[in-house]
């Protein structure tokens, strides 16, 4: 496969640049949904304090209202919105409570990033293909200073777009987010 756009949020993003930075990429296109060349120190140690952890819910409405409060910088969004990322980020156990659907053992890399902020200039600086970075607003993870640096330099085309009212991480459920990276996607 050699046409492959990665739409990367986070760790994603940072795995997505880490990839699309080697000389061989099978990445044609990359979007940084709210993640760049810096990671400042505050943030990763907040991401510690949640990423790793295995809470079991009761029930679904458990399992939103947790997503509610580990997820409040996304912004706005429907109650229907909320629900039914609770449903995709979680299973049914066998006692017929809920447990989130991802291996807490990812959080054991984490454990070893520095108590500083980590910079990946040099990674950025090697990506060669078009890249779409996503910054919320009120982001404190994607500095308005880093997102403008990174448009000066590393891969040729790179495109910012700020979204209004949103901190860490945009959900990319939104029709107008979902509609920014196809058009994106179409004219790169």
């Amino acid at each position: 496969v050699r046409d492959i756009t990665l739409i990367g949020t986070s760790m994603g993003g940072v795995l997505g640049m880490m990839l699309a930075a080697k000389a061989v990429t099978p990445l044609r296109r990359l979007v940084l949904n709210d993640v760049g060349a810096v990671i400042p120190r505050g943030p990763m140690k907040h991401i510690r304090t949640y990423v790793g952890a295995d809470p079991r819910f009761a029930d679904l409405e458990e399992v939103e209202l947790y997503l509610r409060t580990i997820y409040a910088g996304a912004g706005s969004h429907e109650t229907a919105q909320w629900r039914a990322l609770a449903e995709i980020a979680s299973y049914r156990l066998e006692d017929g409570g809920y447990r989130l659907a991802f291996d807490p053992a990812i959080s054991k890399p984490l454990r070893w990033l520095p108590p500083f902020s980590l910079r990946l200039w040099h990674v950025w600086d090697a990506i060669a293909c078009p890249v779409l970075v996503l910054r919320g607003a009120e982001s404190p993870v994607l500095s308005a200073k880093v997102a403008e640096t990174m448009q000066k330099r590393g891969p040729k085309r790179v495109d910012c777009v700020e979204l209004p009212g949103i901190g860490h991480a945009p959900s990319l459920m939104k029709p107008d987010q979902i509609a920014l990276i196809l058009d994106w996607m179409k004219k790169n």
